[in-house]
């Protein structure tokens, strides 16, 4: 039997193409899904067959830049499944092409809400549950880039590190507490818009979201005990 059946889940960022790869590994493991999403019908359409399961929760239309709206979503999730056990903060996104002097500040706040913002209010709404059990993991989404800035990459770069400093800080605060946070670092993720942003890339070297879920799922296990605070890179041959 898996260590994962009948645990409480949320991930956001679920319609994604890594969110995506993650509700469905964990769904595969036995979990309940608390799968989290802004749009009012995509999850409908992606995890079809949830929707109306009572071991699942489709949590659609949530801001998470919001802090009340992921407050009550987390709250219908604990009120529904009595805990939450995971988190994982797979909401994200990228947006490049500016140099720093040129990159209008909605670029710089897009991603750093997004990517960054995202992370600290999903973490805030459900790290007090956690305390009351006394045990959890918290799983974030950072990035290669979070470790190196790069020519016009300055916003996604800041943001993708503000997510390995919030992973750390965390991870400081509540590992002794009974509560796991780390991240994990991917490369170039092998998804549609990827491929259709670079055509003439080596696409077999990217690494594959349902890699990415694996490594997702060890951090959230059981196997992972022991470790706090770490940005693991995954980054398939790039």
């Amino acid at each position: 039997m898996s260590e994962f059946m009948d645990c409480v889940v949320i991930v956001t960022g679920a319609a994604g193409n890594l969110g995506r790869a993650v509700a469905q590994a964990f769904q595969a493991k036995g979990a309940r899904l608390v799968v989290v999403d802004r749009a009012p019908d995509r999850l409908q359409r992606l995890f079809p067959d949830l929707v109306d399961s009572p071991d699942h929760l489709l949590a659609t239309s949530v801001d998470l830049t919001s802090a009340d709206a992921v407050a009550a979503m987390v709250e219908q999730a604990v009120e529904r499944f009595g805990r939450v056990d995971i988190l994982v903060n797979a909401a994200g996104g990228f947006r490049a092409g500016t140099a720093l002097h040129e990159m209008p500040l909605k670029t710089w706040d897009f991603l750093l809400g997004l990517n960054a913002r995202t992370v600290l209010i999903a973490s805030q709404a459900v790290a007090p549950h956690m305390l009351e059990r006394g045990s959890g993991k918290i799983v974030n989404v950072a990035a290669r880039a979070g470790l190196k800035g790069g020519a016009r990459m300055a916003a996604y770069s800041a943001s993708k590190a503000a997510v390995i400093r919030l992973t750390e800080s965390m991870s400081a605060e509540l590992r002794r507490k009974g509560i796991n946070v780390n991240c994990i670092l991917p490369g170039t993720i092998d998804t549609p818009q990827n491929r259709a942003a670079m055509p003439d890339a080596n696409h077999s070297r990217w690494v594959k979201p349902e890699a990415l879920a694996d490594v997702i799922l060890f951090l959230a296990s059981e196997s992972a005990r022991d470790i706090h605070g770490a940005a693991v890179p995954v980054y398939g041959q790039s």
